[in-house]
């Protein structure tokens, strides 16, 4: 199991709670305060008055960094301040599982004994300050896998919680007070049954497609039946990219305006890549916005659409160019929903897992390739291993770039010239993991024909991507013939294109490319 970190501010309950769930847990507890006291022979008040404020947090810091570059099993208390360091924050999150502990004001400042040994609260009014630091950390306090209030509940049903919730593992894309989990299991319909509970949705909009309601509808009516929650409407889409279209969002609208929903209620996407972004599109204007929660049904969408809050539908002109971020509430990822994807979408899925990998995560490249066999025939537990890497190599890139102003167009490696290939193929030639394998490699060729990317690196990819089974070249003719679509890409500006360039295993950034030396390069 992975370290618990405890969280909040003080007189929340850490030094009560710790003590008790390490004993339960039969590991270690550690409180950083006391740690920072025995090391430098001073107190943490006089440590603070001395140092100021940022010298003390750089020495938490320190402490936090060393205390989780050992994998060891523990339970650890953090001061109160110590997440609103945001890098502390993101490493435990990364390698902890985080649980913030809430109170009301009031009672913070009744447990607190001597407010004139808390430096922060030795001011004339306590009770405005705490009030004040809350309003302050609220979005620190926020980004953590698991937040219980202390006011009322007893250590024993604290622990509890906290123990199922650990055992469980979710992932978490930090975003403030957006902040959300993504919960990983394999046949587990429980996962989405809570998931949704906690949201305590007024009333549920279900979105899905066809193909989708008759392989795995059993499936999500058995994780609704435990729910006290009305559906409001359930919208059964047509399956497939070419009614990823205003039309199709249109018909969700309909359908929840009909039913009458408020703003409690809850979009709920269960399906692939289309029926998330539009169902997410759907929700982020129904009533200038609404909650909704992914349930992907692909390999694709589980790794890459679901998480991020990229939402639209295609034009005309070209692939997603009319949509709008809006993150989901709640990320529910079920492996047991491949068991009856077709293979050949399994396997354009992976497509996706091994872009992220050469822009992003040389790790996650060196796992994909350990398991490329088990990964082209579908093999459960190397398959939710990827799964869960390849997702958290994606929120560690997006949570520092929500809006693809930077780091995050990395993430469209492949995509300028496979969404063309989409495009050009109408939407039924290619699946989208398959256009952006070729894709991948044509802007792989060109930015090694520029002097950027090794030219063993582009055949690495080349093999692993065969060794995947996804398609690896496509005749230059047709990249030709798809070439316009390129002219009408979201992320032109003026002449040229912002194109993720790959240097090395893990490791890309993003130049803006004049286009007709791509399509110079790409066509040659």
């Amino acid at each position: 199991m992975k370290p618990v970190v405890l969280s909040g501010f003080m007189a929340t309950g850490k030094s009560t709670v710790g003590p008790a769930l390490a004993a339960r847990l039969g590991v270690p507890f550690v409180d950083t305060d006391a740690l920072i006291e025995g090391e430098s022979g001073r107190r943490v008040p006089d440590l603070w008055r001395a140092e100021g404020e940022a010298l003390f947090r750089a020495r938490e810091s320190a402490l936090v960094t060393r205390l989780l570059a050992d994998p060891t099993p523990r339970v650890i208390a953090f001061g109160g301040g110590t997440v609103t360091t945001r890098a502390t924050r993101h490493l435990a999150l990364d390698r902890a599982f985080v649980v913030t502990l809430t109170a009301d004001p009031a009672t913070i400042v009744s447990r607190v004994k001597d407010v004139n040994a808390r430096p922060n609260l030795a001011v004339e009014n306590p009770l405005g300050r705490v009030v004040e630091l809350l309003e302050a950390r609220r979005g620190a306090y926020a980004e953590a896998h698991l937040s219980l209030s202390t006011d009322s509940v007893d250590v024993e049903s604290l622990v509890d919680a906290i123990v199922a919730a650990a055992a469980r593992d979710p992932l978490v894309m930090p975003l403030g007070e957006r902040t959300y989990t993504i919960e990983i299991g394999n046949d587990a319909p429980t996962l989405l049954t809570d998931s949704l509970a906690a949201l305590s949705p007024s009333t549920l909009i279900v979105v899905s497609d066809s193909n989708v309601q008759r392989c795995r509808g059993a499936a999500l009516d058995s994780a609704l039946a435990h729910l006290a929650i009305q559906e409001g409407a359930r919208v059964i889409l047509a399956p497939g990219e070419e009614f990823k279209t205003l039309a199709s969002v249109a018909t969700i609208w309909d359908a929840a305006l009909g039913a009458g929903v408020d703003r409690d209620a809850v979009v709920v996407a269960f399906g692939g890549g289309v029926v998330g972004d539009l169902a997410g599109f759907a929700a982020s204007a129904l009533l200038r916005g609404l909650r909704f929660a992914q349930v992907p049904t692909t390999l694709l969408s589980m790794v890459d659409s679901s998480v991020g809050g990229k939402t639209g539908f295609d034009h005309v002109a070209g692939k997603n160019l009319l949509g709008a971020f809006h993150q989901p509430s709640t990320v529910v990822v079920d492996i047991a929903h491949l068991s009856t994807l077709p293979p050949r979408d399994r396997t354009a899925g992976l497509a996706e897992i091994v872009k992220i990998a050469l822009a992003c995560d040389a790790s996650l490249l060196d796992l994909v390739e350990a398991h490329a066999t088990d990964l082209a025939t579908g093999a459960p537990g190397p398959v939710e291993a990827v799964v869960r890497a390849a997702i958290s190599a994606k929120i560690r890139v997006v949570r520092d770039d929500e809006r693809e102003l930077g780091a995050r167009a990395l993430l469209n490696l492949g995509h300028t010239i496979g969404h063309a290939l989409e495009a050009h193929g109408g939407y039924s030639k290619y699946r989208h993991g398959e256009a952006v394998a070729v894709g991948m490699m044509c802007e792989l060729e060109a930015t090694e024909a520029m002097g950027h990317t090794p030219r063993a690196l582009v055949e690495r990819t080349r093999s692993l991507l065969e060794r995947l089974g996804l398609p690896a070249s496509v005749s230059p003719a047709e990249v030709a013939s798809a070439w316009p679509f390129v002219s009408t890409d979201k992320k032109r500006v003026g002449d040229r294109v912002k194109l993720p360039i790959v240097t090395a295993a893990g490791s890309a950034h993003v130049e803006r490319v004049r286009i007709a030396d791509l399509r110079a390069r790409a066509l040659r």
